[in-house]
């Protein structure tokens, strides 16, 4: 008989409460700091304090969670035999998963540890796809190599309405940024699988409805099964206009618009939008 599985992620992840709940998911929190201050996300903070922060112009930094925190989940998870699996935010974004793969090493619990390449809905999408298969009773290896079918499968594209955040953070020049706030640039970027990549760059949201009319062309012939459009207290509207753009009017797909976590909020800026599409069949040409 296998062992049972426990599934374990980082708070980057987009689940909703319900979610979490029925698929007995153990979220880590990441931190954010905030005018000096470190904050536990969903702990000390919540998403809708951090828009208010930005809203105020205060931009946050983020840091990764304690060793400690991971190797004391692990164990407690552990503790009466089950195996942990740690599904992850990619090391693109943040070194949460260097730091899970040393804790498993500390760990008294069989631990293992996968990148998911991805975040936010991307990331739920394969952390709900192992509850469901651990439930099933899949091993460790069917898992993972679902993880991957998944992740050949989605699509994390984020509308970026002002550059502050990737400037203050170090992901674009100062100079950039000042020439930026002239002109009015927005950009989109695409989470790849070892970079963060500039997709496309106008001087107008006209820039985001135009990629989002591309997208859809691209899933013509292979349909998008999920959507969620997590941002950073984008306008509802603006946020119809995309579903709209993205989505056929038969399409079945399940939808998602909830603020993203503090973590993302903290690298894109107020307004941004994440657009994370699951197709029915592969997509990706640099996994």
């Amino acid at each position: 008989m296998t062992k049972p599985i426990k599934i374990v992620t980082d708070s980057s992840v987009q689940l909703t409460p319900e979610e979490i709940k029925e698929n007995n998911i153990t979220i880590i929190p990441l931190s954010v700091e905030v005018n000096g201050k470190n904050y536990i996300d969903g702990e000390d903070i919540s998403r809708e304090e951090l828009v208010e922060q930005l809203r105020k112009g205060n931009i946050p930094k983020t840091s990764q969670p304690a060793m400690g925190r991971f190797i004391d989940t692990f164990n407690e998870l552990g503790k009466n035999g089950s195996q942990v699996l740690a599904i992850l935010i990619s090391d693109v974004l943040s070194g949460t998963f260097e730091t899970a793969l040393s804790a498993a090493d500390m760990s008294d619990a069989d631990v293992t540890v996968i990148n998911s390449k991805s975040t936010d809905r991307g990331l739920a999408f394969q952390v709900l796809a192992a509850a469901k298969d651990a439930r099933e009773g899949k091993t460790i290896a069917e898992i993972k190599e679902h993880c991957a079918d998944i992740y050949s499968r989605t699509t994390v594209d984020v509308l970026v309405d002002n550059l502050d955040c990737l400037v203050a953070g170090g992901r674009v020049s100062r100079f950039a940024g000042a020439l930026t706030k002239l002109i009015n640039l927005k950009i989109i970027v695409r989470l790849n699988e070892h970079s963060l990549d500039v997709f496309t760059k106008g001087r107008s949201r006209k820039t985001f409805i135009k990629h989002c009319k591309e997208l859809a062309e691209q899933h013509k012939d292979n349909p998008i099964q999920a959507l969620s459009l997590s941002n950073v207290g984008t306008d509802p509207e603006f946020l119809e206009k995309i579903k709209e753009t993205i989505l056929p009017e038969n399409s079945d797909a399940s939808y998602l618009a909830r603020l993203t976590s503090p973590i993302i909020m903290t690298h894109t800026g107020l307004n941004a939008v994440g657009v994370i599409t699951l197709a029915e069949k592969p997509e990706k040409t640099d996994a």
